[in-house]
């Protein structure tokens, strides 16, 4: 395991061997003020754990190894996401075809979602590739994403933020953003979590659930953590044309509300005002799976105000209950019946 020490290292170490070789022992003991000897017998241990490889004994050259990573903080204003990709980090990671398109799609949409909707100062983003996966991290240090819906929208409770987030299409940037990227974002990973204002969303890919979870959390901001399998086949286009419908590939038509982010045990879904809330914005899209996993009950009001009277207002967008329980399904069945 690398030391506290040898993590400073790790930072630029990747990009570091591939811009100074020959002479990276000298660059970085001048760089941290550290003697040759102490730098070699870090290099050393670095290489013997696989994030650098060692040619030569005399005059050794040094390569990155299988192990990558690449850390950079970068000021918001003015900064092309893009740009810093191409630059900082494509070059170093050398990553598979299929993760590589993720990764820069994903790198892009989280960098470009600080820059435009923080309102922070800095991100600090950081990549990082093993034998088997690639992990990204990017860390803002403004407001946080719940207090932004917030502060746009006017939805004072965080789960319902959040749960208008999962939805799709919500952007606090209507002009210059379809609001699409943090959803299909969530879907290309296998393991997607969100942090922030005290709360966590995680997604997982091989389950296809959203949680929210109270989490602790210091400073301000907004942190996402995403890993994706260096061997997966995965597609970009994929993910679009599963939620794409009737030659709409690239524009999100179908969404899927998980109702566990606005249910819980202090949260029943009993109420009109409720269901007024899950279908906001669904005209937007030409089909909603509504999955009541996790949901034990709901009440007559609430699913009335779903299946019976938003149905009868917007026939055009097809509402799809799943994994009902039986009382949850009984008491659908019983609107629909009556509508």
């Amino acid at each position: 395991m690398p030391t506290i020490a040898d993590a400073v290292l790790l930072r630029s170490l990747s990009a570091d061997a591939l811009l100074h070789g020959g002479s990276l022992p000298d660059v970085l003991a001048g760089r941290h003020g550290m003697s040759r000897r102490t730098v070699v017998q870090r290099l050393n241990r670095l290489a013997a754990a696989g994030w650098l490889v060692k040619e030569g004994l005399r005059r050794p050259r040094w390569q990155p190894g299988v192990l990558r990573q690449v850390s950079q903080r970068y000021p918001l204003h003015g900064l092309q996401e893009h740009l810093v990709w191409q630059r900082d980090f494509a070059p170093v990671l050398d990553l598979p075809a299929a993760a590589g398109s993720l990764a820069e799609h994903a790198f892009t949409e989280l960098v470009n979602n600080a820059v435009d909707h923080s309102g922070g100062q800095f991100v600090d983003v950081s990549l990082r590739r093993d034998g088997q996966r690639l992990q990204l991290l990017v860390a803002d240090d403004g407001c946080g994403v719940f207090a932004r819906v917030h502060q746009t929208f006017g939805i004072e409770d965080a789960q319902e933020a959040l749960l208008e987030l999962g939805k799709g299409r919500l952007t606090t940037q209507p002009d210059r953003h379809l609001g699409q990227g943090l959803f299909f974002t969530s879907r290309l990973a296998d393991l997607f979590d969100l942090h922030a204002n005290g709360l966590t969303y995680q997604h997982r890919l091989w389950q296809r659930r959203d949680w929210l979870r109270q989490a602790p959390q210091a400073g301000r901001g907004t942190v996402i953590f995403m890993s994706v399998a260096l061997d997966t086949t995965l597609s970009l286009a994929q993910v679009m044309a599963e939620h794409g419908r009737d030659g709409l590939p690239g524009r999100l038509a179908r969404t899927v509300v998980p109702l566990r982010l606005l249910s819980g045990p202090h949260h029943p879904l009993l109420s009109r005002s409720q269901g007024r809330r899950v279908v906001t914005r669904l005209t937007e899209f030409l089909e909603a799976e509504l999955d009541f996993e996790g949901v034990p009950e709901i009440g007559h009001a609430f699913a009335d105000e779903i299946f019976r009277v938003f149905a009868q207002l917007h026939p055009q967008v097809r509402l799809s209950p799943r994994n009902m329980a039986p009382g949850v399904a009984r008491v659908i069945d019983a609107v629909r019946a009556g509508a």
